[in-house]
Protein backbone atom coordinates (compact mmCIF):
# COMPACT_ATOMS: atom_id res chain seq x y z
CA UNK A 1 0.00 0.00 0.00
CA UNK A 2 1.33 3.65 -0.98
CA UNK A 3 1.95 5.90 1.69
CA UNK A 4 0.04 8.33 -0.70
CA UNK A 5 -2.79 6.25 0.12
CA UNK A 6 -3.79 8.08 3.60
CA UNK A 7 -5.84 5.61 4.80
CA UNK A 8 -6.26 4.67 8.51
CA UNK A 9 -5.09 1.51 9.13
CA UNK A 10 -7.45 -1.47 10.68
CA UNK A 11 -5.09 -2.76 13.48
CA UNK A 12 -7.01 -5.85 15.03
CA UNK A 13 -9.76 -8.28 13.30
CA UNK A 14 -12.05 -7.48 16.54
CA UNK A 15 -11.76 -3.49 14.96
CA UNK A 16 -12.52 -5.07 11.58
CA UNK A 17 -15.03 -7.07 12.74
CA UNK A 18 -17.22 -3.74 14.47
CA UNK A 19 -16.77 -2.30 11.30
CA UNK A 20 -18.73 -5.09 9.09
CA UNK A 21 -20.74 -5.03 11.89
CA UNK A 22 -21.55 -1.36 11.87
CA UNK A 23 -22.34 -0.74 7.93
CA UNK A 24 -23.14 -2.71 5.07
CA UNK A 25 -21.71 -2.97 1.59
CA UNK A 26 -18.77 -3.15 2.59
CA UNK A 27 -15.68 -5.17 0.41
CA UNK A 28 -12.00 -6.09 1.03
CA UNK A 29 -9.49 -5.88 -1.97
CA UNK A 30 -5.86 -7.31 -2.34
CA UNK A 31 -4.34 -4.98 -4.73
CA UNK A 32 -1.49 -1.97 -4.68
CA UNK A 33 -4.11 0.49 -2.73
CA UNK A 34 -6.44 2.48 -3.77
CA UNK A 35 -3.62 5.16 -5.31
CA UNK A 36 -3.17 2.72 -8.11
CA UNK A 37 -6.53 1.35 -8.30
CA UNK A 38 -8.80 4.58 -8.86
CA UNK A 39 -6.98 5.47 -11.70
CA UNK A 40 -9.07 2.76 -14.11
CA UNK A 41 -11.28 1.27 -11.60
CA UNK A 42 -11.24 -1.44 -13.70
CA UNK A 43 -9.37 -4.95 -12.63
CA UNK A 44 -7.80 -7.18 -15.45
CA UNK A 45 -8.92 -11.03 -15.62
CA UNK A 46 -5.49 -13.14 -14.82
CA UNK A 47 -6.42 -15.52 -17.75
CA UNK A 48 -7.69 -13.56 -20.86
CA UNK A 49 -6.44 -10.07 -19.90
CA UNK A 50 -9.83 -8.51 -20.73
CA UNK A 51 -10.83 -5.72 -18.53
CA UNK A 52 -13.61 -6.25 -16.31
CA UNK A 53 -15.82 -3.16 -15.43
CA UNK A 54 -15.11 -2.51 -12.13
CA UNK A 55 -12.75 -3.69 -9.16
CA UNK A 56 -12.28 -7.31 -8.13
CA UNK A 57 -13.23 -7.59 -4.43
CA UNK A 58 -14.83 -9.55 -1.95
CA UNK A 59 -17.87 -9.30 0.39
CA UNK A 60 -17.74 -8.35 4.04
CA UNK A 61 -21.34 -8.75 4.78
CA UNK A 62 -22.01 -11.47 6.97
CA UNK A 63 -24.89 -13.55 5.44
CA UNK A 64 -28.54 -14.12 7.54
CA UNK A 65 -27.62 -17.64 7.13
CA UNK A 66 -24.82 -17.67 9.29
CA UNK A 67 -27.19 -16.42 12.19
CA UNK A 68 -25.44 -16.06 15.22
CA UNK A 69 -22.29 -18.06 14.74
CA UNK A 70 -19.36 -15.67 15.46
CA UNK A 71 -19.18 -12.80 13.04
CA UNK A 72 -14.96 -12.89 13.43
CA UNK A 73 -14.83 -15.64 12.35
CA UNK A 74 -16.90 -15.16 8.92
CA UNK A 75 -14.58 -12.04 8.82
CA UNK A 76 -11.41 -14.06 9.50
CA UNK A 77 -12.89 -16.45 6.75
CA UNK A 78 -12.91 -14.05 3.66
CA UNK A 79 -9.70 -12.70 4.41
CA UNK A 80 -7.69 -15.89 5.28
CA UNK A 81 -9.20 -17.13 1.64
CA UNK A 82 -6.76 -14.71 -0.09
CA UNK A 83 -4.28 -14.31 1.96
CA UNK A 84 -2.23 -16.15 -0.26
CA UNK A 85 -2.21 -13.25 -2.89
CA UNK A 86 1.10 -10.87 -1.90
CA UNK A 87 3.12 -14.04 -1.67
CA UNK A 88 2.01 -14.67 -5.42
CA UNK A 89 1.46 -11.61 -6.91
CA UNK A 90 4.52 -9.48 -5.14
CA UNK A 91 4.63 -8.04 -1.40
CA UNK A 92 3.23 -4.53 -2.45
CA UNK A 93 0.10 -6.45 -2.70
CA UNK A 94 -2.04 -5.51 0.49
CA UNK A 95 -5.60 -5.89 1.43
CA UNK A 96 -7.32 -2.45 1.66
CA UNK A 97 -11.80 -1.73 2.85
CA UNK A 98 -13.71 0.04 0.28
CA UNK A 99 -17.57 0.64 0.02
CA UNK A 100 -19.05 0.42 -3.21
CA UNK A 101 -21.26 -0.39 -6.22
CA UNK A 102 -21.62 -4.19 -7.61
CA UNK A 103 -22.15 -3.81 -11.28
CA UNK A 104 -21.51 -7.13 -12.55
CA UNK A 105 -19.34 -10.23 -11.43
CA UNK A 106 -16.03 -11.47 -12.67
CA UNK A 107 -14.90 -14.87 -13.92
CA UNK A 108 -14.48 -16.29 -10.61
CA UNK A 109 -17.77 -14.88 -9.55
CA UNK A 110 -16.51 -12.52 -7.58
CA UNK A 111 -18.35 -9.19 -7.40
CA UNK A 112 -17.04 -6.18 -9.49
CA UNK A 113 -17.13 -3.07 -7.88
CA UNK A 114 -17.74 0.66 -9.56
CA UNK A 115 -18.04 3.54 -7.26
CA UNK A 116 -15.35 2.89 -5.12
CA UNK A 117 -14.64 4.79 -1.88
CA UNK A 118 -11.35 3.78 0.12
CA UNK A 119 -12.44 3.24 4.06
CA UNK A 120 -8.90 1.61 5.27
CA UNK A 121 -6.35 -0.35 4.71
CA UNK A 122 -5.33 -3.69 7.24
CA UNK A 123 -2.82 -3.92 9.17
CA UNK A 124 -0.69 -6.94 8.74
CA UNK A 125 -1.69 -8.54 12.28
CA UNK A 126 -5.23 -8.54 11.25
CA UNK A 127 -4.55 -10.91 8.86
CA UNK A 128 -1.97 -12.89 11.15
CA UNK A 129 -5.76 -12.98 13.49
CA UNK A 130 -7.14 -14.50 10.63
CA UNK A 131 -4.80 -17.32 10.32
CA UNK A 132 -5.64 -18.09 14.33
CA UNK A 133 -8.63 -17.88 13.76
CA UNK A 134 -9.26 -20.27 11.11
CA UNK A 135 -6.90 -22.68 12.63
CA UNK A 136 -8.90 -23.00 15.72
CA UNK A 137 -11.75 -24.44 13.73
CA UNK A 138 -12.18 -28.56 13.64
CA UNK A 139 -11.73 -28.80 9.96
CA UNK A 140 -8.56 -27.94 7.81
CA UNK A 141 -9.36 -25.32 5.70
CA UNK A 142 -7.02 -23.79 2.54
CA UNK A 143 -7.03 -20.41 1.20
CA UNK A 144 -8.87 -20.36 -2.30
CA UNK A 145 -5.87 -20.69 -4.31
CA UNK A 146 -4.69 -22.36 -7.35
CA UNK A 147 -2.28 -24.86 -8.45
CA UNK A 148 0.45 -23.00 -10.73
CA UNK A 149 1.21 -25.18 -13.72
Amino acid sequence: MEATDDLPVVGTLAELTALVEDERGLYVRWSRGPAVDLHAVSSIDDLTGVAMPGLSANPLDVEEWWQDRSPELWVARRLYDYEHLPREKGADIRPWVLKGRETGRGPDNEPLVTDVRPLCRLADEVIEEAHREVARQENPWGPLRRATR
